[in-house]
């Protein structure tokens, strides 16, 4: 497999001889609103064009739709007809949309040999899970291919605990800059504790944390987390922490 990393949650996945775009978010920079009132989103412009971000998707595949995972910028792009698979409740409103191509993901789906297994997610905590609604994860795994567990906008549960436990996976992807909701700053998203947690609970697994230093509400840098893996022993090598625009292969 190998995992382009774009900017916030948006990666290409080149697996299975296949193309998976995940979680499209192609808006210029500055140019959606704040989250925490300290600037405009996003932070960062898109390494490589918007256009080349869905190019060659084979399908996209989308954790929610809040407008940091798919914005109208990428409604915009996406064609029609492209193979799209998402959770349940997002179903209704891609179809409003126009999309002709979209699949439940209830428990499981699969298309052309890559199995999706779906799983919740829990996007934040108290009041403020009212405001984030449902989000999901995946499991994706394929013969041939490293299982990825892709955790998604979630705390780290005891459902995603059972889910790490359950699936083995060779490769975690988390969201992982600590972002804060709301007055009371309510943690939405892992931050360096949680993903160094997930760290030792699969220490055979590579986890690559994304989701970094693209939003106002983030309060975990890449350097934040990395200092804070190596001060608890988890090495570089099991914690990739990829650049806008970096690839990894594994």
């Amino acid at each position: 497999m190998k995992l382009h990393a774009i900017r916030n949650a948006t990666m290409r996945i080149h697996y299975h001889g296949q193309l998976i775009v995940c979680d499209p978010y192609l808006a210029d920079k500055f140019s959606r609103p704040s989250y925490s009132g300290k600037s405009t989103n996003p932070l960062v412009d898109l390494p490589i064009p918007a256009e080349d971000v869905i190019n060659g998707a084979d399908f996209f595949l989308l954790s929610h739709l809040h407008s940091d995972h798919f914005d109208p910028a990428a409604m915009e792009l996406l064609s029609r007809e492209s193979p799209i698979f998402c959770q349940p409740d997002d179903v209704n409103t891609l179809k409003r949309e126009g999309f002709k191509c979209v699949t439940p993901v209830n428990d499981q789906a699969e298309r052309n040999g890559i199995r999706l297994t779906r799983f919740s997610g829990q996007h934040g905590s108290g009041t403020v899970l009212e405001e984030m609604g449902h989000a999901s994860g995946f499991v994706i795994s394929a013969r041939g291919e490293p299982t990825i567990l892709w955790i998604g906008d979630s705390l780290l549960t005891d459902t995603i605990r059972a889910e790490i436990k359950r699936a083995k996976p060779d490769v975690i992807i988390t969201h992982s800059c600590g972002a804060v909701w709301g007055t009371q700053r309510v943690l939405i998203l892992t931050d360096a504790i949680q993903t160094t947690e997930i760290c030792k609970l699969a220490p055979n697994s590579k986890v690559i944390a994304v989701h970094m230093e693209a939003l106002d509400h983030a309060t975990i840098s890449r350097a934040d987390l990395r200092a804070y893996a190596r001060a608890n022993a988890i090495s570089d090598d099991q914690l990739l922490i990829p650049a806008d625009g970096e690839m990894i292969e594994l």
